[in-house]
């Protein structure tokens, strides 16, 4: 069956401001040192597995340029521009409308774009062996990445050890982010894997999901695709994206569905939710130092600096993360680096748009 993927990347990546603007947001940055950005690293591990003509991008409509510019090859026809953010199920939704509509079915495989792999052949193993389940029945697959510390920023996934498929596992049931004390009795079971947020499952094994739990949503997907080719469609997805609820696919179908199946993900990797995902994935000085730009260190150690031509030099810190832009400087302790986005808040309300 015809393999094909759906990247999404429409965020703002508010976590990573003064870098991540609203106008190009983490996704479109290189953050890896090597000059690929993180969309082009998504599209690139993924071509193993899919033609480039099978690549959907979903993303806001303010980017398709930054789709265009950084990805030449991608068919024009497949960037898939939204006019409002509608959390995952919407966004997932159109792409298997878009899919439906040149194939009769297909396995599709739905990608964050802003995730970074270190053992990409491990990866692309796990998505063919997810591929291969999805397109056995009417099967929803995910990866679930097999903790080693007690995270609470993310969503778990329990298992069922006892009912496998291959690799595979049933799911039990999926949680919400749980507390310190919480996370660490999901870590002692060997039973939880943090969610991924990436799925494997043929066009119409989703469609009869939203068609079954989300039929509002369904009904105006069904819509879009009737005018999909035709001179009224992008005033047809304003209409009827527009007005569907925000929802996340985890809340809307993978809590509520059965034939849900999870492989565990053992192939490096990072959501590179925030600045302090640069200290794992960028190479540290002798003193826990990850820099880049015009920087000197004195007495300085396990911070994150990031600048350009203009000369940083620090004298006695630790702990921080520090941001040059040309108009905006962040300076943070990391264990506040989840608090970066209420400077965004403070911004907003203060009416100060030029620095989102």
């Amino acid at each position: 069956m015809k393999k094909t993927v759906l990247i999404m990347a429409g965020g703002r990546g508010e976590r990573f401001w003064p870098k991540s603007r609203k106008n190009l947001p983490k996704q479109f940055l290189s953050l890896t040192g090597d000059g690929k950005t993180m969309i082009q690293l998504t599209v690139e591990r993924i071509l193993p597995l899919v033609d480039m003509e099978d690549i959907y991008i979903a993303t806001n409509r303010d980017y398709k340029s930054l789709v265009q510019e950084q990805l030449p090859d991608l068919p024009g026809e497949n960037i898939l521009c939204e006019p409002i953010g509608r959390n995952t199920a919407p966004c997932i939704g159109l792409g298997a409308i878009h899919i439906s509509k040149k194939y009769e079915d297909a396995v599709m495989m739905v990608l964050p774009s802003d995730h970074l792999i270190k053992y990409n052949d491990m990866f692309v193993d796990t998505l063919s062996k997810g591929c291969a389940i999805a397109e056995k029945g009417p099967n929803l697959v995910t990866i679930g990445i097999t903790p080693d510390y007690p995270e609470i920023g993310y969503g778990y996934i329990k298992f069922l050890p006892e009912q496998k498929d291959g690799d595979a596992y049933a799911v039990d049931r999926f949680v919400e982010k749980p507390s310190l004390a919480v996370a660490k009795e999901y870590l002692a079971t060997e039973q939880y894997l943090w969610n991924s947020g990436m799925f494997m499952w043929k066009v119409s094994t989703i469609l009869d999901n939203l068609q079954q739990f989300m039929p509002s949503i369904y009904s105006g997907l069904q819509t879009i695709k009737a005018s999909i080719g035709t001179a009224e469609q992008d005033s047809v997805l304003e209409t009827e994206f527009t007005a569907f609820p925000s929802e996340s696919i985890d809340y809307g179908i993978m809590e509520k569905a059965s034939n849900i199946y999870i492989l565990p993900g053992t192939f490096g990797w990072d959501d590179v939710g925030s600045w302090l995902a640069v200290g794992r994935i960028r190479k540290n000085d002798d003193e826990g130092n990850v820099v880049s730009g015009n920087i000197i260190t004195v007495n300085t150690s396990n911070c994150i600096i990031e600048g350009d031509k203009k000369l940083i030099a620090t004298v006695g810190l630790e702990d921080l993360i520090i941001v040059d832009t040309p108009d905006a400087t962040l300076v943070c302790d990391k264990n506040s680096a989840g608090d970066i986005k209420k400077v965004l808040e403070q911004l907003k309300n203060a009416d100060r748009e030029e620095y989102i």
